[in-house]
């Protein structure tokens, strides 16, 4: 078997692993699988490497910066791609080009400049976004404070060229996935909150990561962003697992 080919397996085998691990949790808590959807974190992974990942499956995947991912597009035929990283107001055009979707929200100036772009990058259709929420008022992370996001909605939902999809947060830097537990817990229960007051929010909660991601779906993760457990370590990633490197926003 040459290079390609024993990749691709092992592409297929961490694959069928992690949606075996996302089964087992969705199992603990009652739902169905086919409601989690997993975004394969694929920064600093290259662009062959990618190509026979999309081969075992892994059509879906995540990129944090914009001009990696843009350098890899035309390079990874039949994949589909996520911004799950944070986006300078600067780079909002490229990213809608590039982008099927940006998880990673984080300002309503944000979202207006992505409104009045869309027309011009994505026509036709109205373009998925994510609202970041920085759960845990960590100064190290992007997002709306919690107290902040129903507010902002008011003035987000009526934005003509975006489909908010839901929200998406990034768990505590911990060893101890439990602990991040409470994140993912108080992010369901503002989407909820939130839910009944802007009936035009999506359903979508993106958390959880290679270290607890299972623990994300026990507290309603519809979207998982896993790279490591399914890439391998690679240089950046959180000596815990988190799949997004240090001052990076995730």
């Amino acid at each position: 078997m040459n290079e390609s080919g024993a990749r691709i397996e092992a592409y297929r085998a961490a694959r069928s692993e992690v949606l075996a691990r996302i089964a087992a949790a969705c199992g603990r808590s009652g739902r169905d699988s086919a409601d989690v959807t997993l975004v394969a974190v694929s920064k600093t992974v290259p662009a062959d490497a990618l190509r026979d990942a999309v081969a075992a499956g892994l059509d879906l995947l995540g990129e944090n910066r914009v001009q990696e991912a843009a350098a890899k597009v035309p390079e990874v035929p039949g994949a589909r791609w996520h911004l799950v990283g944070p986006l300078q107001s600067n780079k909002a055009h490229p990213a809608l080009e590039v982008f099927d979707a940006i998880e990673s929200v984080d300002t309503a100036k944000l979202a207006q400049r992505l409104d009045r772009l869309v027309p011009g990058t994505r026509p036709g259709r109205r373009y998925p976004i994510l609202i970041q929420v920085n759960v845990d008022r960590d100064p190290a992370k992007a997002g709306f404070a919690p107290e902040a996001v129903d507010a902002a909605l008011a003035g987000l939902v009526g934005l003509p060229h975006l489909e908010i999809r839901g929200f998406m947060t990034v768990g505590r830097l911990t060893s101890d996935p439990g602990e991040a537990r409470r994140t993912f817990a108080s992010l369901r229960e503002l989407a909820e909150g939130c839910r009944s007051r802007w009936p035009e929010l999506g359903p979508e909660l993106s958390m959880g990561m290679s270290d607890d991601f299972e623990v994300a779906i026990e507290e309603g993760a519809t979207i998982v962003r896993v790279g490591r457990a399914l890439f391998g370590e690679r240089e950046g990633t959180h000596p815990h697992g988190h799949d997004h490197g240090p001052g990076e926003g995730h």
